[in-house]
């Protein structure tokens, strides 16, 4: 979020006034793969072979997309070979920073730096493009592998089995038409269809998106009524790609982005279906509801100028989810 051009930092990471007030996500630049043997993957170039220790992540707490990694991480036991550096939950005038003057930010564990623009930089001192987490840097190569969430989580998924003995699988080869159809809905409608309402300036460019939003929460309702999980009776990726939006969508999105026709927990069926992820083993370690309002009502100066961060709603996600009698 933010860009660099010209080795210069510009904070304006969205731009709405040439798109009829319409949010639009850049595409990500980095786009290298952790192979089993080094070999390349579906982009980039080869030479990242899964080795202990090699990897360091850079993310936010606050970020969904980045949540995902530090998830990926946990339930695939890649927490002793994997370190990671949380970034400040503000993102200002300098975009994120390793400033470590709120609980959980780390700075930058593996070199000190300020900025995370100056990881970017460290990969390509002519680096443009969107400053973004999360980030997987490479050691040995001392460069960026890869900063687009949703290839840092299949990398994570098997790249690293032979190394950890860990092979649950949670994008099985029978499944993955199924998980691809429907991650490109959630993420048209729901992961991004809620930047597209929360940061639209013109009415109809979020009613474009806020409609189908609902719509697509209203689908997932009935379908979770009739399915245990997103893809039948196992837990996959288009669950966990799923979870980090819904995990924010009350705190947050509900009614910071305008998302307010419903609340999640008007959802028995999503709510109960988040609340089980959120209990599922090591994942309720990954989240950090301080990060994520801080982060999202204090740095977006454009929706909350005067920077309030809100009391918010008491949520029990420990309660009980009640999910043994859910659809198969």
């Amino acid at each position: 979020m933010g860009q660099l051009i010209d080795g210069v930092w510009h904070d304006e990471w969205y731009d709405t006034a040439k798109s009829g007030g319409r949010f639009q996500r850049s595409v990500t630049a980095y786009r290298n793969w952790v192979t089993r043997d080094g070999s390349p993957g579906p982009g980039g170039r080869g030479g990242f072979a899964p080795e202990s220790g090699r990897y360091h992540l850079y993310v936010s707490h606050a970020c969904p997309w980045a949540h995902r990694t530090l998830i990926f991480r946990a339930i695939k036991g890649l927490s002793d070979h994997i370190d990671v550096s949380v970034v400040h939950p503000d993102m200002l005038s300098e975009g994120w920073t390793f400033a470590t003057d709120f609980p959980g930010a780390t700075g930058d564990q593996l070199f000190g730096l300020p900025y995370l623009r100056d990881i970017y930089l460290k990969a390509d001192p002519k680096a443009s493009g969107r400053v973004t987490v999360p980030v997987l840097w490479d050691k040995v190569q001392g460069t960026i592998v890869s900063n687009e969430s949703a290839e840092i989580i299949r990398m994570f998924n098997s790249a690293f089995d032979d190394l950890t003995g860990n092979r649950d699988d949670y994008c099985p080869a029978a499944l993955l038409d199924q998980i691809n159809a429907m991650n490109e809905r959630i993420y048209d409608r729901i992961n991004n269809g809620v930047y597209k309402a929360g940061f639209a300036t013109s009415q109809t460019a979020y009613d474009e998106a806020v409609v189908p939003l609902f719509q697509m929460l209203d689908w997932l309702e009935e379908h979770l009524s009739a399915h245990r999980y997103l893809c039948g009776g196992r837990i996959t990726e288009a669950d966990w790609r799923l979870f980090t939006t819904m995990l924010r969508f009350d705190p947050v999105y509900h009614t910071h982005f305008k998302c307010n026709r419903k609340w999640l927990r008007e959802y028995p069926n999503l709510w109960a279906w988040t609340r089980e992820l959120y209990q599922w083993p090591g994942v309720a370690e990954t989240v950090h509801f301080d990060h994520i309002v801080r982060h999202y009502h204090y740095s977006h100066a454009t929706i909350n100028p005067h920077r309030i961060i809100p009391i918010n709603p008491v949520i029990d996600w420990d309660e009980p989810h009640g999910r043994e009698q859910a659809g198969g």
